[in-house]
Parts: C-alpha cells; sequence; structure tokens
C-alpha cells in the first residue's frame, strides 16, 4: 500500500450531513435487521480483508501481523460478534418499578438511538479505535460518520476504500483528510461526537461542540503507573515482569494511551527488578520488526528530546538507542530522573520506562493521588490490603491487578477515563449505551384517580402527600377513608 489517503472536499460536507440526516429520519437505521447487518458486515470486512489490513498497520507502524492481530483485529472480532450476540437483549426495553399507588401503570426503559453521530479516531490503534465505537454505534442504530487519523494514511484510505463495499454506504460515511477537515466536520450539528487522542485537540473539540450543545466524549491520554510489590515466587516474578514488557514494548511501542508510562517500586527492590527486565527485553525483541516503530519524525524527536536533560540522561540504565532512518527506539529504562522534568510530567508515549523508587510500597499510593488521575492503573501483588487500598484510596479509569493493558480486551469492562483522562465508556453494551438515548416511558389507566394532587390545597392533602411520598401505605389508605391511625 502506498499510503496516500484521498482528501474528502470540505465543500461537499454539508451535503453528506444532511444527507444523514434523511437517512436516519427515514427509519432504516433504527431496525433490528438493519443493525445485524451492519455488524455482519464489520466482522467480514475484518475477516476477509486480513492481509490488507495488516498491510496498512505495517505502513502505518511497522506493527507486526501477529500484534496487529492481537490488538486491533482479533480482538474486534471477538467484541463484534459478542455484540450481535447479545444485541436483541440491549435493545429491549427494560421493565422498571413503579409505587403502589399508581396502580395500575406500567414503566419503561426504551433504548434509542440517538441519530447522527461523528466518531473521531486515533493514529495508535487505528482500526480498533475506529472500528469499535463504529460498532457500538451501529448496534445502537445510528447514522454515523467516522473520521480516522490522517497520521496513519494507509490504514485510514483502507477504512475509506472497504467500509462502503461492506457496510451501509447511505448510512455510514468515512470523511478522510487533514486536521482543518475534522474542524469543518465540527461546524455542524451532531447528536454526539466521540474523539480518541490528546487533551489539547479535545479541548478544541469542546469548544466547537459547545456551538450546537453536542454532547461529547473524550477518550484522552494520561500516564498510567504501574505499582510492583515484592513477588517471592521467581516464577510470579517473571510473570510480572513478561507482563510489563508486553503492556509497555510490544503494544505499538508504548505508544498507547493505556501502555504503562513509570513503574513505582520499592528502592531495594529496583536492582532486581531491572536486571529481570533487560534480561526479558533480550528474550522477547531478538529482531526489530518484534517491536513497531516510532510514528513519524516529529514523534521520534519529541521522544528522544525527553533524553536530552542531562539529568534524564544519566538515568538511563537500559537501551537509550536510535535510529532516526528507521524511526525506531529500542526500550529504554531509566531509574529515578528528576520528577520534574518532561519525561516525569508529560505523557511518554513510546519506548522509554522510568522506574521511580519509594521507602515502602505503600508510599505509592500518596504519590498517585499527587497526580492528575489516569487512565488506568496497574499494580502487581499478592497483598490483597494493599490491593484493596488502590481501590479504595485513588481515582482512575480502570485498575488491573497482576496483568496491564488486558482490560481493554474485555468487552464486559467499560473502557474510558476519568478527570483529565477522559470521560464517556465503551466496549461491549457500553459502546451500545454510548450512542443511546434511555427514554422513559410510563403508560397509565383512566381507572383510579386521587383528587390530593390538585388545588385547592388544604392540611388534609398535605398530610395524604407525605404518606404517598413516605411510602405510607396503610396510614394513606385510612386517610382515605376519613379514619386517621
Amino acid at each position: 500500500m502506498e499510503g496516500r489517503m484521498p482528501e474528502t472536499p470540505v465543500l461537499g460536507l454539508d451535503g453528506l450531513v444532511s444527507g444523514l440526516r434523511d437517512v436516519y429520519r427515514n427509519g432504516r437505521t433504527r431496525e433490528l435487521a438493519w443493525r445485524r447487518s451492519q455488524l455482519k458486515g464489520l466482522v467480514s470486512l475484518l475477516t476477509e480483508k486480513g492481509e490488507d489490513i495488516f498491510d496498512a498497520l505495517r505502513d502505518d507502524l511497522g506493527k507486526h501481523r501477529t500484534e496487529a492481530f492481537r490488538d486491533e483485529v482479533g480482538v474486534l472480532v471477538k467484541s463484534v460478534k459478542n455484540t450481535l450476540q447479545n444485541l436483541e437483549k440491549w435493545a429491549a426495553p427494560e421493565k422498571a418499578p413503579t409505587p403502589l399507588v399508581s396502580f395500575p401503570a406500567t414503566a419503561l426503559v426504551v433504548p434509542e438511538p440517538l441519530g447522527v453521530v461523528l466518531i473521531f479516531s486515533c493514529w495508535n490503534l487505528p482500526l480498533g479505535l475506529a472500528l469499535e465505537p463504529l460498532s457500538g454505534a451501529l448496534a445502537a442504530g445510528n447514522a454515523v460518520v467516522l473520521k480516522p487519523s490522517e497520521l496513519a494514511p494507509s490504514t485510514a484510505a483502507f477504512l475509506a476504500a472497504n467500509i462502503p463495499r461492506y457496510l451501509d454506504s447511505e448510512a455510514v460515511k468515512v470523511v478522510v483528510g487533514a486536521p482543518e477537515v475534522g474542524e469543518k466536520l465540527m461546524e455542524h450539528r451532531w447528536d454526539k461526537v466521540l474523539f480518541t487522542g490528546g487533551a489539547r485537540v479535545g479541548c478544541i473539540i469542546m469548544t466547537k461542540a459547545a456551538k450546537h450543545l453536542t454532547p461529547v466524549a473524550l477518550e484522552l491520554g494520561s500516564k498510567c503507573p504501574c505499582i510492583v510489590d515484592w513477588l517471592d515466587s521467581k516464577r510470579d516474578s517473571q510473570v510480572a515482569v513478561n507482563r510489563i514488557i508486553g503492556a509497555k514494548w510490544s503494544t505499538c511501542a508504548g505508544q498507547a494511551c493505556i501502555a504503562i508510562d513509570y513503574i513505582l517500586v520499592e528502592e531495594q527492590f529496583a536492582p532486581i527488578l531491572i536486571e529481570l527486565l533487560k534480561s526479558t527485553i533480550k528474550r522477547f525483541f531478538t529482531k526489530p520488526e518484534d517491536m513497531a516503530r516510532i510514528l513519524n519524525e516529529k514523534h521520534f524527536n519529541r521522544l528522544s528530546g525527553l533524553l536530552k536533560d542531562h539529568n534524564v540522561s544519566c538515568s538511563v540504565v537500559h537501551g537509550g538507542g536510535m535510529d532516526p532512518k528507521t524511526l525506531s527506539i529500542e526500550p529504554t529504562i531509566l531509574l529515578n530522573p528528576p520528577l520534574d522534568s518532561d519525561i516525569m510530567t508529560e505523557e511518554i508515549f513510546g519506548p522509554l520506562l522510568p522506574i521511580i523508587t519509594v521507602k515502602k510500597i505503600e508510599d505509592s499510593i500518596e504519590f498517585l493521588n499527587s497526580k492528575p488521575k489516569p487512565l488506568a492503573i496497574y499494580a502487581f501483588t499478592r497483598n490483597e490490603a494493599l490491593k484493596q487500598r488502590i481501590i479504595k484510596e485513588t481515582s482512575s479509569g480502570s485498575v488491573t491487578f497482576n496483568d496491564a493493558i488486558v482490560q481493554y480486551g474485555l468487552e464486559s469492562l467499560p473502557f474510558g477515563g476519568v478527570g483529565q483522562s477522559g470521560f464517556g465508556q465503551y466496549h461491549g453494551k457500553y459502546s451500545f449505551e454510548m450512542f443511546s438515548h434511555k427514554k422513559a416511558v410510563l403508560k397509565r389507566s383512566f381507572l383510579i384517580e386521587f383528587m390530593f394532587r390538585y388545588p385547592p390545597w388544604d392540611d388534609n392533602k398535605l398530610g395524604i402527600l407525605r404518606h404517598v411520598f413516605g411510602y405510607d401505605y396503610v396510614s394513606l389508605f385510612l386517610a382515605l377513608l376519613g379514619l386517621r391511625r
């Protein structure tokens, strides 16, 4: 693939959006049969075009086909099939309880599609973070515009070429192009916008959405910490290191919002952890294609710039090698870089791993609470008391014990941030709910009428209303009969 991405004409966006609204208004996207057909189309796209997907992800990020299948194709097929299996249940009205005083009455919560929604996906998981929310929007019955990241041009071109072939081309549109195209899209009114990316652009999205009071979900980045408690078992320690390396370097070379950003460990155990990391890195990454490359020259220079500070570069205990020609940076470990340095105040989003030591592992909780709320907290420990403290005393989008990143692959768990790491949750049923409105429906009969609801007011009606709102039905019954309890 050449990686060239055709630009969507900006002047045609008005007609595109109005056309989608016409499609939505005609009602076909609401039908369960249509929703199922779109989800099945996604599965067919992922299974029939696997080789083209691998080529696109290799062009954009240098991802090995196995990593691409694990992180983007396989996990997506699993998720969409789960949605297909549960769609009828999710879309069905749910009964809600009604108080006895309203008898006879029926209350329902009815999921309905929002309308026409806009999804901005990002470049590090350019297929997965486009099609996972798209599957939820389609399952919920919406018409959709997908704007892939221009920084992953081969994947964007693949989506633009193939989504119209596998999905309803009148109800699902792919709009490609530079950031200016995204800005033009945000001039239109949408029923919801989902943006995945950095906080700077997230602020722009929210500002533009405010003009039309458009609801927004933001999936942003953060510095995801990893607490490593001492593990007595040699095997447990090795498993922990395997999983740390997998969550740092084998997922887009650390260019992932849920990748481990830094480690907290007791200072007495840091040398042991570092040696174990070094030996395992050597075994895992035996050839260049085992790890993705850095996205582009700009991001390469940003990452290399983090090490230019002498106080940071002298903390490197492993790696540090870089090749600007191939945009590759080898797995790099730093021990106690200055906490006020850029590498410890900015999201790293790359293959650099600082290790920060604490006197006691419990001190890590205070350290975390002094920072913005992250998208994920990871902790490797057998200490149940420490686990409970992390759950109760910290705030994050998710907490995972004794593993990392795998929570992203569980459609039974919501994925999303809190505070500065974003808001809004999706995956599985949560994707369906993100793009649905839960409409309250109450059905009443003309059979029974209580006049205490209406003026003229008196103390007797006040007393009856107190019984009603206190669920004191015995006193209510006696009061209606003119008796006192």
